[in-house]
């Protein structure tokens, strides 16, 4: 490229960081903003790594071998009793979003990554769009990507009618010390990714990597998530609402959960799931809840801007996809400025016809996918799939994968 095209990148997470570290390596001049002033590596939990996600990691210039995460022979389901049910082999790297943060966050130059820059605003011009920040701040460039999330402030200013839709059902999560195992749930879960199945709903469990990087025995980590109903007018809003009375409508911060909650959790799982993921539910320290949500954009390119990851589509977690999507929009955009050089506007274009078709067809993979959590009255096509993914054969075979994507039979 002979002209340096200026990129203003909002949102410091994975999204951002794969269009960032992508977009510098093809000499465009990138600046990232991220709303929190301090450093992200700490958060998230769990992700099951693909080939697609393997070669964004390249293309943003993090090496790709055995520091990515630990290896995982396979995948098993079992019922309450603990009994397995289905077992299959897939060799898969299993790794932290904090792990993959850092990576990229090394990968990209310093001093072109400022945070405490939380945006309340876009400005589109005739050549330039302009940034307006919270603490006054602002900036502007050709392209502005927005990364900020599935409540993000550039979606909702340009596209205020696109929002996500709650699906009825939280994902619980936790992240266990493996020092804290028992020796058998240790060798009952630490090795494999492993579903629990349950009626209508759903416990996972995988290693990944624990306290600073490490991936060596005793000094991991197991991340698990259980899916379970919660009304949007119910359960849910109990769950949203602090001890004070508060409540977080998009989302509580794990420590203002309340500690009945937690108790609830616990019990409960000794009742219904199998007794080593039991015994993962009382051990995990503070554990914590998402609603499920899905989006569909309309859109996801204006005149100098770009919605790549969570800003413009959400699939529920089901199909492993989320930081995978993100990384192969990072990709196509990416690609279609390369292969546009000097016309944004037909590079913006380019992008937006290959991932929003992508986009809407991975959000309704996942809703399918998602069809265990069905409830009360269903069409016989609802029943089919709710039947098909209440068993461990199709789950193992399906979740957390790309679509069409087989393992074999252990």
């Amino acid at each position: 490229m002979t002209n340096r095209l200026r990129v203003v990148v909002v949102g410091g997470s994975l999204g951002g960081l794969f269009a960032a570290n992508m977009l510098h390596r093809a000499n465009c001049d990138v600046l990232v903003y991220e709303r929190v002033p301090e450093e992200l590596a700490g958060r998230g939990a769990g992700i099951v790594t693909h080939d697609e996600l393997h070669d964004a990691l390249r293309a943003s210039g993090v090496t790709v071998d055995d520091s990515l995460g630990i290896r995982i022979p396979g995948r098993r389901a079992i019922a309450p009793s603990g009994q397995v049910t289905a077992a299959y082999s897939l060799p898969q790297i299993v790794t932290s979003w904090g792990h993959l943060h850092r990576l990229l966050r090394e990968a990209f130059p310093k001093e072109r990554f400022m945070g405490g820059h939380e945006v309340i605003a876009i400005e589109p011009g005739t050549d330039t769009t302009c940034v307006r920040f919270a603490n006054g701040a602002s900036s502007s460039a050709s392209l502005v990507i927005a990364a900020d999330g599935v409540r993000s402030t550039i979606r909702a200013q340009l596209f205020p009618d696109d929002k996500p839709r709650y699906a009825g059902y939280v994902g619980w999560r936790g992240m266990m010390e493996e020092s804290e195992f028992s020796t058998r749930a240790h060798a009952e879960l630490f090795h494999d990714l492993t579903f629990c199945l349950l009626n209508g709903e759903q416990f996972l469990g995988y290693p990944v990597a624990g306290p600073e990087d490490g991936l060596m025995p005793g000094k991991r980590r197991y991340n698990w998530v259980w899916y379970r109903p919660a009304a949007e007018d119910g359960a849910l809003q109990d769950l949203l609402t602090d001890t004070s009375g508060k409540r977080h409508p998009d989302g509580i911060p794990p420590q203002l959960i309340r500690p009945e909650h937690v108790a609830a959790l616990r019990r409960d799982a000794v009742r219904l799931v199998s007794p080593e993921f039991a015994e993962v539910a009382a051990r995990t320290k503070q554990p914590f809840f998402q609603p499920i949500v899905d989006l569909e954009s309309s859109k996801i390119v204006a005149p100098g801007v770009a919605l790549i990851g969570d800003a413009a589509f959400v699939a529920r977690p089901h199909c492993g996809m989320g930081v995978t999507k993100a990384a192969g929009d990072a990709m196509a955009l990416t690609r279609a400025i390369r292969t546009n050089p000097g016309d944004l506007g037909r590079a913006l274009q380019a992008y937006e016809n290959e991932r929003l078709q992508f986009g809407r067809f991975i959000v309704d993979h996942a809703r399918r996918l998602g069809s265990f959590m069905r409830a009360g009255q269903m069409t016989s096509e609802q029943r089919r799939l709710h039947d098909r993914y209440s068993q461990g054969e199709a789950v193992i075979t399906e979740f957390a994968l790309p679509p069409l994507t087989s393992p074999h039979p252990a």
